[in-house]
């Protein structure tokens, strides 16, 4: 009976297992205690935000800022905690910022500005391999706003970033570097995804992680699907046992108190739509068990595999290799918000700190937003698998730059497209939140939406109607970046009512881009160009066309 639920192996881990080579095993990844001396607190190690594919929104954002500012802030020693233990890169920074702020000739200062970035980032690296462990307030601060300095700041804005809510309160995956670093390094969230020259098929070790990793996205694929699927039928059993009472309530007949009345013709139309529900329940205990053999298999597959790797020397507690390789990463993502023409100067500073406090980028303001967006844009954060709509949150990674775009790295996990999240990044200190945010799950929707076309998105859906309208239009540039804009435009005027895309463009986003009903409905009575789009809706939806 144990076995009744496995199904084969994996031909790839099964063919690994069975012919190991007898090779010396790769060297071990670097203990962190032999590296810092500060033995990994087990307490501490960061929970992952739990997936849970039926939760229809994000929860109300009810505290924004700490009523007591931390008293890191006040610190007359903040500078100096900050740069402790660090070594070179931490006086190499320190001595490049005393030649800028004491230069007043523009032309040696762009040079120190543009050494200063230099060295800064360099430091930070190493201040990043220290995230897995317990750091200081310093230090925490420094890696997640990048304030080396309190007195860069206005006394205004160090209140404001020392009122910041510290610990992720409303267990949402959005994440500041000093969390995302730590649960990269402790393996809760794995690398993310690079360009980088794929490894070695002889490297055993290597091929034996990138194994566990596909393994574990298929359990955590079926196990996602397997609580989805569990909660559907526990909500159609409900309705069953609601129809099964609605059908046995009967009333004594008039002049016959011993028996009881005959079917009403409501009870009667409720025999079929109990069969039907039977006829469902049926199905989803099928997906049921499909889906619960997946995830047996897969679970047996990441024991055989996570005792491989523990048997050739790996399994650290702590990977500061994966740790140094995210934060080469996410120097990538904060390029990407800043782009060309921005200020590539990473330090927090009032000389270029433009945001006000509504569009700073802090977890709290980004999931007001996020749940804004949703409320025009119910589907920005779905993904289909198996005919079913499911809801997945992608990870957010807040990047303390002075960009203004937001960025999607990966619309989903390589090994997990059922159920894993999608990664994206947004600039901390942007003009425009809401634009920057936008522009990020634009970006999104663009990524899934030509993941899912696959060969074909040049032809269907959402990706291949815009690529041909602006082929047809010979309208030049980078087509995602065109998509982009329109979207921001769809967001922000066309919800307003505000016709200013294109017929075509406004067509296609309203069929694949859906407003929320609320919103459908409000721009159904301001014009007649939403009223046709409506009654398209309605046309489709009879002829089963939609």
């Amino acid at each position: 009976m144990a076995n009744m639920f496995q199904g084969e192996m994996d031909p790839e881990i099964a063919a690994l297992l069975g012919s190991a080579p007898s090779a010396a095993p790769s060297p071990a990844v670097p203990d962190y205690s032999a590296l810092f001396n500060e033995p990994l607190d087990l307490d501490e190690k960061p929970k992952e935000a739990e997936l849970n594919l039926n939760a229809e929104g994000f929860p109300a954002v009810t505290k924004r800022l700490e009523a007591a500012p931390n008293p890191a802030f006040t610190d007359p020693n903040y500078y100096k905690a900050a740069l402790s233990g660090e070594g070179d890169s931490a006086q190499r920074v320190h001595n490049i910022l005393q030649k800028y702020v004491g230069t007043k000739d523009p032309k040696d200062r762009s040079v120190y500005r543009q050494q200063a970035t230099t060295a800064f980032w360099d430091f930070m690296a190493n201040v990043a391999r220290k995230a897995p462990g317990k750091l200081p307030d310093h230090k925490r601060y420094l890696l997640r706003f990048f304030i080396l300095h309190p007195t860069f700041l206005t006394p205004e804005h160090r209140d404001f970033f020392a009122k910041v809510v510290i610990d992720n309160e409303l267990n949402q995956p959005i994440y500041y570097l000093d969390e995302w670093f730590k649960a990269v390094g402790t393996g809760v969230i794995r690398n993310s995804a690079t360009d980088e020259v794929r490894v070695s098929k002889a490297n055993a070790s290597s091929k034996l992680q990138q194994l566990l990793d596909k393994a574990m996205g298929k359990r955590d694929g079926a196990r996602g699907l397997l609580k989805a699927k569990d909660e559907e039928r526990i909500n159609m059993e409900r309705i069953l046992r609601e129809r099964i009472k609605d059908i046995t309530e009967h009333f004594p007949l008039d002049g016959l108190s011993d028996v009881n009345s005959c079917y009403t013709d409501l009870q009667k139309k409720l025999f079929t739509e109990i069969h039907d529900l039977l006829k469902s329940l049926m199905k989803t205990d099928h997906d049921l068990d499909m889906f619960l053999r997946d995830f047996y298999q897969a679970e047996a597959d990441v024991k055989t595999l996570d005792a491989k790797i523990t048997e050739e020397g790996g399994g650290a507690k702590v990977d500061v290799g994966a740790v140094d390789t995210e934060f080469n990463t996410v120097r990538q993502m904060a390029k990407m918000t800043i782009g060309r023409q921005g200020n590539h100067f990473p330090i927090l500073s009032g000389e270029y700190f433009r945001s006000t406090t509504n569009d700073v980028g802090y977890r709290e303001n980004v999931i007001s937003i996020f749940a804004k967006i949703e409320s025009i844009d119910p589907e920005a954060f779905c993904r289909s698998y198996k005919n079913r709509l499911n809801r997945i949150v992608p990870y957010v990674v807040l990047v303390p730059s002075y960009g203004d775009l937001g960025v999607c790295w990966e619309p989903f996990d390589r090994f997990n497209r059922a159920t894993s999240r999608g990664r994206i990044a947004l600039p901390m200190y942007p003009k425009n939140l809401f634009i920057a945010i936008l522009s990020a799950v634009a970006d999104l929707r663009w990524q899934v939406a030509k993941e899912k076309a696959s060969y074909y998105w040049m032809e269907e859906g959402l990706t291949g109607n815009y690529y041909q309208w602006f082929q047809k239009m010979k309208l030049k540039g980078d087509l995602k970046e065109a998509f982009i804009a329109d979207y921001i435009t769809w967001m922000t005027k066309e919800s307003e009512a505000i016709q200013k895309l294109d017929k075509e463009v406004r067509g296609i986003f309203w069929r694949y881009i859906p407003f929320a009903q609320p919103v459908k409905e409000k721009l159904r009575d301001r014009s007649y160009t939403y009223q046709d789009l409506y009654q398209r809706d309605l046309n489709r939806a009879m002829s089963d066309g939609y």
